[in-house]
C-alpha cells in the first residue's frame, strides 16, 4: 500500500471512533478528535461510547456529528453488558459501511476486536507489542506512558491529522447557563471571589479526607477572603455536607442534581478549583481555570492536566499533606491575574 498516512490514502467519507469511557477519559480525547476534524472536514464522523456520552457528543458536536451507545462488553467494567443489544447493535455498524472506524479505547487487546466487528472498510488503532495489523487494519504501538491527551492526538498524527494543540476544551452552552440559574446555586456570586471545592470522585478510594478539604476552604476564605462553594452530584450531599460539618467558615452546598454543564459553568467563574483525580479536573482543564488536585494512586504523568503551572498536582492519599496542599493554593491564587 501507499507510504501515506492512513486519512491521506481513504480520505474518508465517514469515520467512527469507539471510546466508551467517562467523563474524564473523553475531555483527554478532544486535542485529538479536533485534528481528526480538521484532517477530514467534510467526513461524518460518528462516536460510540457510554449512555451518558451522547451528552459529550452534543457538547462537542463540531467534531461530532453522530452517536451510537455502546453495549458493553465483558472485559469493560464500565457499564454491565446489555447482551441482548449487541447483534443488533453490531449489525447496524456493519450496516453503515464507514470507511474507516478509530479504536481509541485502549491498548487494543479486546478493542480491537470490537471495531474489526463494526465492519469498516479500514480500521486502525493503538495495539500492544506482540499484535500486528494488515491491509484491513492499522495498528500503532501503544504507548506505556505519557498524558493521556498527547498519547490520543500521537495516535491522530500518525494517522495523518494535523496537530492542533495540546489544550482541552469545555464550551458552555446557553443551556448551560439558564440551568444553573433556574437552579440558584450561583446566586450572589462574584467572578473570581470564590473557590470551589469538590469532594467527590467516582470511586470513594479515591476521595482526600472531607476534614483536610475543610481546612483548605477555611484557611483560602480566611487568607483571601473568598467564599467556598462545595459542588458535587446528588448523590454526593452528604460528602459535601460533612465538608461544611467540619468548617468554621461558611460554605454554599452546591451539590445538587444539575448537569455536568451547569455545574461547570458555576466552577467557571471560580478563582480556584480543589479536587481530587477526577473528571472535574479535566473541566477546570477545558475552562482554563486553576486548580490544585489530590492524586491517590493513579498514574499523575498520565492523568495529570497538561499546563502545569494553572494546575498544580500532589500526591497524598492518606491526607498527610494539607499544608503542602495549602502552600499549592496559595501559590497559584497568589498570582496576579485568576485567570
Amino acid at each position: 500500500m501507499s507510504g501515506l498516512p492512513v486519512l491521506k490514502q481513504l480520505d474518508p467519507e465517514s469515520v467512527v471512533i469507539f471510546r466508551a469511557l467517562q467523563l474524564g477519559d473523553m475531555l483527554c480525547s478532544v486535542p485529538a478528535l479536533r485534528a481528526l476534524r480538521a484532517a477530514v472536514p467534510h467526513a461524518r464522523i460518528a462516536l460510540v461510547g457510554l449512555p451518558w456520552g451522547k451528552q459529550f457528543a452534543a457538547r462537542f458536536s463540531r467534531y461530532i456529528d453522530e452517536f451510537f451507545v455502546f453495549p458493553g462488553h465483558p472485559a469493560f467494567p464500565e457499564q454491565p453488558v446489555q447482551k441482548n443489544l449487541l447483534p443488533g447493535f453490531y449489525e447496524t455498524m456493519r450496516l453503515r459501511k464507514f470507511s474507516l472506524a478509530l479504536q481509541m479505547h485502549g491498548s487494543g487487546e479486546v478493542s480491537n476486536g470490537i471495531v474489526k466487528s463494526f465492519g469498516a472498510h479500514v480500521a486502525a488503532g493503538h495495539a500492544v507489542h506482540g499484535m500486528f495489523g494488515d491491509g484491513r487494519f492499522h495498528c500503532f504501538p501503544y504507548p506505556d506512558s505519557g498524558p493521556e491527551p498527547l498519547r490520543l492526538l500521537e495516535l491522530a498524527s500518525l494517522l495523518g491529522a494535523p496537530a492542533l494543540g495540546t489544550h482541552l476544551e469545555f464550551p458552555l452552552t446557553e443551556r448551560d447557563w439558564e440551568e444553573l440559574e433556574r437552579s440558584g446555586l450561583g446566586a450572589g456570586l462574584k467572578p473570581g471571589a470564590y473557590v470551589c471545592i469538590h469532594p467527590g470522585a467516582r470511586f470513594s478510594d479515591k476521595c482526600w479526607p472531607p476534614q483536610r478539604f475543610a481546612e483548605i476552604a477555611d484557611r483560602l476564605a480566611l487568607e483571601f477572603g473568598l467564599a467556598t462553594v462545595l459542588t458535587g452530584s446528588d448523590r454526593e450531599i452528604a460528602l459535601t455536607s460533612a465538608v461544611a460539618s467540619y468548617m468554621k467558615t461558611p460554605a454554599i452546598n452546591a451539590a445538587a442534581p444539575i448537569s455536568i454543564g451547569a455545574m461547570a459553568a458555576l466552577m467557571s467563574g471560580a478563582r480556584l478549583l480543589v479536587c481530587n483525580d477526577t473528571g472535574v479536573s479535566h473541566i477546570a482543564a477545558g475552562l482554563g481555570l486553576k486548580s490544585v488536585v489530590i492524586f491517590n494512586q493513579a498514574d499523575m504523568d498520565r492523568w495529570a492536566p497538561l499546563d502545569r503551572r494553572l494546575h498544580r498536582c500532589i500526591r497524598d492519599p492518606a491526607g498527610e499533606y494539607g499544608n503542602e496542599v495549602l502552600a499549592l493554593a496559595r501559590l497559584v491564587l497568589s498570582e496576579a491575574d485568576w485567570r
